[in-house]
């Protein structure tokens, strides 16, 4: 099962994936916490972690209150995330958080701006080729839009969750703080395109695609 619930005031695609009957993980809850939760409650899932593509604050923004709620109710919830992206997270993220924003130093968006005064640090930090909560979710590490950018592979399921690596027709910033075109580029041909076509991709923002269409029609890799 894959779920997308847009959230957060730049529509990043939160999803729910789940193999399980009642189990599930949030990958990439950027925003609007309560909504995701009471959505898991809807449909009658549990959490068994949390998974990042990348530490940007759109897509980080809600780990933290989604640790609390499901504290409340006796869960601990597992963040995980590359280590090459630690820096975007706990007590002492602010400073690389606000480096992307400028010097007026806050994003623009209050939700955003709570979530960086109060970013719980990772609980695991994980590299190419780890696996992800006991399930077929396999890390394969694209840096380019971050450092510690990743994306999740399921190869079972022939799906791949790109967060900001790949996007419909096109692929993630490159102009922030640790952006580098070249690099994330590089990634793309060599470490997705080497996946069977038929793959289906949900990115981080926007409609999703397919290995296939993506090698055929992307202006940014053609």
């Amino acid at each position: 099962m894959v779920e997308r619930i847009v959230v957060g005031p730049v529509y990043t695609n939160a999803y729910i994936y789940s193999e399980w009957k009642k189990e599930c993980v949030i990958i990439d809850p950027g925003a609007d916490p309560e909504l995701i939760a009471s959505r898991l409650a809807l449909i009658n899932m549990k959490p068994r972690g949390i998974a990042l593509t990348h530490g940007h604050i759109d897509h980080t923004g809600a780990a933290g209150k989604l640790q609390e709620i499901y504290k409340e109710k006796g869960i601990n919830l597992t963040i995980a995330i590359h280590i090459k992206d630690k820096k975007f997270m706990g007590a002492r993220s602010a400073r690389s958080h606000e480096a992307i924003f400028g010097e007026e130093g806050g994003s623009g968006h209050e939700s955003f701006d709570d979530a960086i005064q109060n970013m719980p640090k990772a609980d695991l930090y994980v590299e190419d080729g780890d696996m992800l909560f006991d399930a077929d979710l396999k890390v394969i590490h694209t840096p380019g839009h971050t450092a510690g950018g990743i994306c999740i592979y399921s190869e079972s399921q022939e799906l791949l969750f790109s967060g900001d690596t790949l996007l419909f027709e096109g692929i993630g910033r490159t102009d922030l703080p640790g952006g580098d075109e070249k690099l994330l580029i590089k990634s793309v041909r060599e470490r997705i395109f080497s996946l069977p076509p038929n793959t289906r991709v949900f990115p981080g923002h926007g409609p999703f695609t397919t290995i296939e269409r993506e090698t055929r029609h992307n202006p940014f890799l053609n």
